[in-house]
């Protein structure tokens, strides 16, 4: 109590005590953050800056507006709203940093005999030119240049029907943009007209995201997206995201992107990473082509749909969750069940496709694959687990912070009076058994009886003011195989 023992004025005083006014589970709403590279055009850029933000994005106009048009940072942003319109989204922009531009051609040869459409995907969109009859490759690579929209990763120039691309934004990420032709049934090319793509290649050098962290500063973000897959940024976000899983900081989160490669490229990365707080969904295939969407877009969706359904239940699988806006692979592109079997034993999340053609996430697991000691082990695999960790670790911490944040303690037994806070091991550990009680109720844990009989809460020996607890809730588990034996009979 607040009101002072000591105070003769005479009045009847009445003091507020919200410590016990929400008894329910602590809520954690997610916060996801973007980190990409941005354009000059962007209305936030900074020539002196090497990175900028964060920003709160509510829109992909908006993005596009502060971003540029065709930035990474944009199409990211586009591809998080088709995909999660609730939680909260922060972005960082990166600057190129005289990174190399990667760059690819489509050489038209003409003249059409017919007229037709000439149907090019860039980046999995569709740019539709309409092709008269007799027009000339020249023709036909003007009309495709003019057909080139802002919101597109490249900028086009044509040259006697060869139409160089070039990316946008400098950086080994430009190699991932996708350009072909006739990706849908029933396009074809007008006759008379013949097309060699040359993928997109030569991109080099990416931005230091250690640039973006620096901007993070104590920040909570659950779920953080970017673009890059390679061994320096990857080791960096691996050592900041380990550092905000410990004790002392608590604010953990989860580094979300995607990879182009075949099976062979897939497994080797996966095998060369061991982080339980990065996942890494594949955008690969047979060939290494994968969707005509890019990788950044796959992760940023992935991303979405984790952050949306990992705030409203950390536990639940994440299977079958459709990533909006991105386009399946070709047919001879689509790895076998077997290939996803093989890439999920290698640190590798994975997607299925329904009947319609509608990608899926078929399994989001981490990239921890061994312990410290080099044998298997999955006390990290699934996205699940740590995200069902961290909710449990911020509700634990806010129930008691709330109701004990400024109590005494003292030994079992100790007789005071009533309103006096102190907190005892009998206190703490009916505390702990409340608590679980609530996240049983969610389908956040189960076995209550093993809880009771492991749980300890005692007064440290060596520290006087120090209560400890060993919480060991046995985390609720997904269902994500069925194995059934159909025993069947031939009698008459």
């Amino acid at each position: 109590m607040a009101i002072s023992p000591t105070l003769r004025v005479p009045f009847v005083y009445v003091e507020f005590d919200s410590s016990r006014a929400f008894q329910g589970p602590a809520l954690l709403n997610y916060r996801g953050l973007l980190i990409g590279q941005y354009l000059s055009t962007g209305s936030k850029y900074e020539a002196s800056q090497d990175a900028v933000g964060p920003y709160v994005i509510t829109s992909a106009d908006q993005a596009a507006d502060y971003f540029g048009a065709g930035s990474q940072l944009a199409l990211m942003a586009e591809s998080w709203f088709l995909n999660n319109k609730i939680n909260e989204l922060h972005a960082i922009a990166l600057k190129d940093n005289g990174s190399t531009t990667a760059s690819g051609s489509i050489a038209i040869t003409g003249p059409a005999t017919a007229a037709g459409e000439l149907s090019v995907y860039i980046d999995g969109q569709l740019v539709a030119v309409t092709v008269a009859d007799t027009d000339t490759e020249t023709q036909i690579g003007d009309a495709l240049v003019a057909a080139i929209t802002s919101d597109l990763p490249v900028t086009a120039a044509n040259v006697t029907g060869t139409v160089t691309f070039t990316a946008k934004n400098a950086g080994s990420i430009g190699n991932d943009i996708d350009i072909r032709v006739n990706y849908n049934d029933g396009e074809v090319l007008p006759a008379g007209v013949s097309v060699v793509v040359t993928p997109m290649a030569s991109g080099a050098t990416d931005p230091d995201i250690a640039d973006a962290l620096d901007l993070i500063g104590d920040e909570w973000y659950q779920i953080i997206c970017a673009p890059y897959t390679d061994a320096t940024n990857l080791g960096k976000i691996e050592i900041e995201l380990a550092d905000r899983f410990g004790p002392t900081e608590m604010i953990d989160g989860l580094y979300m992107s995607s990879k182009r490669g075949d099976l062979s490229a897939l497994s080797t990365f996966g095998n060369g990473r061991n982080s339980p707080h990065v996942s890494v969904i594949h955008n690969g295939g047979v060939t290494g082509v994968g969707s005509p969407s890019s990788p950044l877009a796959l992760a940023s969706a992935y991303a979405a749909q984790i952050c949306k359904e990992g705030s409203a239940d950390p536990a639940r699988p994440f299977q079958t969750l459709q990533l909006a806006g991105i386009l399946p692979p070709a047919v001879t592109e689509r790895f076998t069940l077997a290939e996803n079997n093989t890439l999920l034993y290698d640190g590798i999340a994975t997607f299925q496709l329904d009947n319609a053609g509608a990608v899926r996430i078929q399994r989001a697991i981490t990239m921890y694959q061994t312990n410290a000691a080099g044998a298997a082990d999955i006390a990290y695999l699934d996205v699940n687990t740590l995200l069902t960790l961290m909710y449990l670790r911020y509700s634990f911490r806010t129930r008691i912070l709330t109701k004990y944040p400024r109590a005494k303690l003292a030994d079992d037994g100790v007789q005071v009076a009533p309103g006096q806070q102190v907190i005892t091991p009998k206190v703490g550990r009916a505390e702990a058994i409340a608590i679980f009680r609530q996240w049983e109720f969610l389908g956040l844990v189960e076995d209550a009886d093993q809880f009771k009989n492991d749980l300890v809460c005692i007064r440290s020996t060596t520290d006087p003011n120090r209560l400890e607890w060993v919480l060991p809730p046995d985390l609720m588990n997904q269902f994500r195989v069925g194995a059934a034996q159909m025993q069947f009979l031939l009698q008459g």
